[in-house]
């Protein structure tokens, strides 16, 4: 059980004391909560079958993860996995052994204890949740519930890729989500108690600095189609301007941004660890039938002659770029199996 931990209250100790009490090792990272704390953490430290790690100086909630999570790796390395959970009174010990218990099941998927969110809901726990959750089944082309929960059994074939992950804040367990596309491990969600005491105040999210944050994160996944659109775009008006051929500027444009977008998405986007020779057949494919439906699209939209050429050249790629990147995360680059082949899934 690992257990990240900022200027707690008192009550981390009964929590801790009742884990190890139902036969849970527990580590606790103290992230730099200073001097005032320290008497919470020394009885944490007191409790048999609990270890405490220290931070000098609050890093965040990421750089806590990965400090205790590289302690578990190194001191068990035989173990089947880890627990972590907030420190802010939010979880039940029955709920920390079911996703325990999952996890057992599911030694090769990341397990999620998802809350409920139908009743009220604090402010601060609402922002960031219901349309990131959105974006990130998008994204991940997995279901994702609950994107900010604290309470998750992670595989321990997972724990080296999380510790090189650059991120030291919240936006940390976004991209554990992430991982999950690039190294095709299954998500596995159990539902578990919803809990905010005194509307939810012990918790040290920032709803509008760490959502900006996590946004950043998925800022990166549009940023090259992005910058693909407008290369096209550019392109497709420089030659139509020269030559008001639709055909040859929809093709000169469609070249020179389709080496850009694949190689971009391949190691920024989806991170592909498959062979150039077998991801560039599919992805020419997914061009070809693209710039078709691109072409008809732009005609579709100028017979009436209600829309200008390039009004239209925007509007059909717009339409098309969700579909094509749900093609490209399934089919051009999907999941690698290897991460998940020796599970019970």
């Amino acid at each position: 059980m690992l257990i990240p931990a900022f200027k707690p209250e008192p009550t981390l100790v009964d929590f801790v004391r009742s884990l190890t009490s139902a036969g849970v090792r527990a580590v606790v990272v103290d992230d730099g909560s200073g001097p005032d704390f320290a008497s919470v953490f020394d009885a944490v430290q007191r409790v048999e079958g609990a270890v405490v790690l220290r931070h000098a100086v609050n890093l965040g909630k990421g750089a806590a993860l990965k400090m205790g999570l590289n302690h578990i790796a190194c001191d068990d390395r035989d173990g089947l996995g880890v627990v972590t959970a907030d420190a802010d009174n939010q979880h039940t010990v029955e709920d920390v052994l079911a996703v325990a218990e999952s996890l057992a099941g599911n030694p090769h998927s990341l397990v999620l204890g998802v809350r409920g969110f139908d009743g009220k809901l604090p402010l601060r726990s609402r922002i960031g949740n219901v349309t990131t959750r959105c974006v990130l089944q998008w994204v991940v082309g997995q279901r994702v519930s609950d994107t900010q929960t604290g309470l998750r059994g992670i595989p321990m074939a997972m724990v080296p890729r999380l510790l090189l992950i650059p991120h030291q804040g919240y936006e940390f367990e976004l991209e554990m989500l992430l991982v999950c596309k690039y190294e095709g491990i299954r998500i596995v969600e159990i539902g578990i108690q919803t809990i905010y005491l005194n509307d939810n105040r012990s918790s040290h999210f920032n709803p509008l600095l760490d959502s900006f944050r996590i946004y950043f994160v998925l800022l990166r996944f549009t940023l090259v189609s992005l910058v693909s659109a407008v290369l096209d775009n550019v392109v497709f008006a420089v030659m139509f301007m020269g030559w008001p051929n639709v055909a040859a500027a929809q093709i000169t444009g469609r070249i020179l941004a389709t080496l850009f977008n694949f190689l971009g998405n391949r190691h920024t986007v989806f991170r592909s660890k498959e062979q150039i020779s077998r991801t560039l057949p599919r992805y020419l494919a997914l061009v070809a039938v693209s710039g078709g439906m691109s072409y008809g699209l732009i005609h579709l939209f100028t017979a009436s002659g209600a829309m200008g050429v390039y009004l239209a050249k925007i509007l059909a790629e717009t339409v098309l770029f969700f579909l094509n990147f749900v093609v490209q995360r399934d089919v051009v680059f999907p999941r690698v199996s290897r991460a998940v082949e020796a599970g019970p899934n």
